[in-house]
């Protein structure tokens, strides 16, 4: 009876999860859409500051149980129209938006026309919930930002405080470095590799003392396992530390071993506590020989190495992969937030170089 009982205290959940994401896709719509609606108010000066201040009191006068919908509310409601209104990702709503800006003259010649409301239940905007968008429109200057910080959290099943804290953490930035550091193999080998990797990782979590040794690292991310996975990404499952691998008559120990869901391989993570030496790779390249030869099944990936230092010269770290053979990568971690400005401008120089090499 209990299996039974399960069986219907499952539903409810599943009916009750439902009845919340079809609340919420309604929501946004109308955030949307009242956002809209003032917004075309105000571009032909029908409305004014004063009146967005007017329609607040009125709707709260006449529904007070009805929160958000204050001077501050409505004009993040603008603000989120006017962020997404041009954006790639609300597509399905361009052809209504264009129809509307060729009625620009119409609309400023009749006060009087009517508002056509937009449907937006078919973008990955509905997605997420109303406190998501307001973090991401709120913290984020780029539109390429923006998108990311949706589609990451929408991937990774971000809540809103774990959301907060990877736009702290600068995952935008850390991940576009990442993609240009991947070593030739491995975007050859996994083309579907983009945004699953960082140039850098964020361990504030672990409160290492200083000076530490891998043994302390170790430790430290075995204990702190579930936010590990957070900052990796929750398409990595956990295997083993100190996985052991033979190669002949001896035995080698890989620090830390996953299996990556969506690239369908092993990921080995070699630690290291200084700066990066040339001869790292080495170590590793050989453990990802063994683990493809002796562990790997026919159906998955070549497996990827990963070497997290705690230090590394990105042109020593380019020279050492740019003939490698393995799908590697060097990547650093910092034991507290990373400086934003900072990694936005190794970000742009980056592109400046692909630019130039281009």
């Amino acid at each position: 009876m209990d299996t039974q009982f399960l069986d219907i205290l499952h539903l409810i959940q599943q009916s009750r999860n439902n009845a919340i994401k079809a609340v919420n896709v309604e929501l946004i719509n109308l955030y949307w859409n009242v956002g809209a609606y003032i917004k075309q108010k105000l571009s032909v000066s029908e409305w004014g500051d004063k009146t967005v201040e007017e329609l607040a009191i009125y709707i709260q006068k006449n529904n007070p149980e009805l929160k958000g919908f204050n001077r501050r509310g409505l004009y993040r409601m603008i603000q989120f129209y006017e962020t997404y209104a041009s954006h790639s990702i609300v597509s399905a709503v361009r052809t209504q938006l264009q129809n509307a800006e060729n009625q620009n003259d119409i609309i400023v010649a009749s006060s009087r026309t009517q508002f056509e409301p937009q449907d937006i239940k078919n973008t990955i905007l509905v997605q997420l919930s109303w406190t998501h968008h307001r973090t991401i429109f709120s913290r984020c200057k780029t539109e390429e930002e923006r998108e990311f910080y949706i589609r990451m959290s929408i991937k990774e099943n971000y809540s809103v405080r774990e959301l907060d804290r990877q736009i702290s953490a600068s995952l935008f930035e850390r991940t576009m470095i990442g993609n240009e550091k991947l070593s030739p193999a491995a975007k050859e080998i996994h083309t579907d590799i983009a945004n699953t990797f960082k140039d850098s990782y964020v361990f504030e979590f672990l409160n290492l003392p200083e000076p530490h040794n891998e043994t302390d690292l170790q430790k430290g991310l075995i204990k702190q396992m579930k936010n590990f996975i957070l900052e990796l990404g929750r398409d990595f499952l956990f295997i083993s530390e100190e996985y052991k691998v033979q190669v002949g008559n001896s035995d080698f120990y890989i620090d830390l071993l996953f299996y990556h869901r969506g690239l369908q391989c092993l990921v080995a993570f070699e630690l290291k506590a200084d700066k990066f030496k040339p001869e790292h790779l080495g170590q590793l390249n050989f453990y990802l020989e063994a683990l493809d030869r002796n562990v790997k099944r026919e159906n998955e990936n070549p497996s990827i190495g990963i070497l997290l230092c705690k230090d590394k010269d990105t042109e020593v770290v380019e020279f050492a992969l740019s003939r490698s053979l393995s799908p590697t990568m060097v990547a650093e971690y910092q034991t507290q937030l990373p400086d934003k400005k900072l990694l936005q401008q190794k970000l742009h120089d980056l592109f400046e170089r692909s630019k130039e090499i281009e």
